[in-house]
């Protein structure tokens, strides 16, 4: 009996949870797109024309500088192109890679998630000018809406913070980490 009553409660607790979670978000729209969006982050101003949105993330305990969502698209390439792209914006030295897919109600995704030391944009992106600012970490993702078109989702930031915003950033485009597999670039 005991073992009954264990599983009751944290299948309260799971629930009280999830609750929770729901009631700290906020439902955005950006195109064709929903977010279930945390009330923390922070809708900003677009600061180019590329961007559909942009939202500033708080700082983890520890690190000094907050994370930033950038939402963009509908643009072409290929998976294999963007997230390219993504993982030349680290440094090789130390550089770590992780890549996976999944579907969500929206659309099916590639999330990569990519660390180390990152070639930060400084300035205006004509410039191509950047600053080395190691310890940082990018979720990215690249989906394709059922109704057509590709969208990115990219989420940088120090380390502590992106990782500590992990799940809420799946669960705000409807991806879960348990339903991904391994995605590999050809």
């Amino acid at each position: 009996m005991p073992s009954l009553l264990r599983a009751a409660a944290l299948f309260t607790t799971a629930i009280v949870c999830a609750v929770a979670v729901a009631e700290d978000t906020s439902e955005v729209v950006v195109e064709k797109i929903k977010f279930s969006i945390p009330k923390s982050w922070e809708k900003q101003e677009v600061t180019n024309s590329l961007r559909l949105a942009q939202f500033k993330i708080p700082a983890a305990a520890g690190d000094s500088e907050a994370g930033e969502l950038v939402i963009s698209g509908p643009f072409g390439g290929t998976a294999e192109a963007n997230i390219s792209r993504w993982v030349s914006q680290f440094d090789p030295a130390g550089r770590m890679v992780k890549m996976t897919k999944g579907t969500s109600p929206q659309g099916d995704y590639i999330f990569a998630e990519i660390s180390g030391t990152y070639n930060k944009p400084d300035g205006p992106p004509i410039l191509r000018k950047t600053i080395a600012a190691p310890g940082y970490r990018m979720q990215g993702v690249m989906m394709t809406l059922k109704g057509g078109g590709n969208y990115f989702f990219k989420l940088t930031g120090p380390d502590k913070t992106v990782a500590a915003q992990g799940e809420a950033f799946r669960a705000s485009f409807g991806g879960k980490t348990a339903d991904e597999s391994e995605y590999k670039l050809d």
